[in-house]
């Protein structure tokens, strides 16, 4: 079993900056891959970004590239997304998710054994 717990959301203006953290507990942190999500009201959850266990390759949506950085902290157990140049479109729940690395589709939400409760992110105009 993994725990994983978001913190770091909050209200910011467009053109803003916020670091997400996800802390995890209860297993080998450098085993799994991890995944942060997103759903955004009355839609569905969908991928932002994801970095593997070992290596820490990094992959990210299309919309996100070049504003957030996904990286994760293998002594900390510890994931975290820097969003940048932040804007209204970002407005969602976001969640960190994992799964064991090189197992499943890192964009694929079913592929992923455990969830944090995500945290709130709305971005102002």
């Amino acid at each position: 079993q993994v725990h994983l717990v978001e913190s770091g959301g909050g209200l910011v203006q467009a053109g803003g900056s916020l670091r997400l953290s996800c802390a995890t507990s209860g297993r080998t942190f450098s085993d799994y891959a991890m995944g942060w999500f997103r759903q955004a009201a009355g839609k569905e959850r969908e991928f932002v970004a994801a970095i593997s266990g070992q290596t820490s390759v990094t992959y990210y949506e299309d919309s996100v590239k070049g504003r957030f950085t996904i990286s994760r902290d293998n002594a900390k157990n510890t994931v975290y997304l820097q969003m940048n140049s932040l804007e209204p479109e970002d407005t969602a729940v976001y969640y960190c998710a994992a799964k064991i690395d090189y197992t499943g589709s890192r964009y694929y939400t079913g592929d992923y054994d455990y969830w944090g409760q995500g945290t709130q992110v709305t971005v102002s105009s």
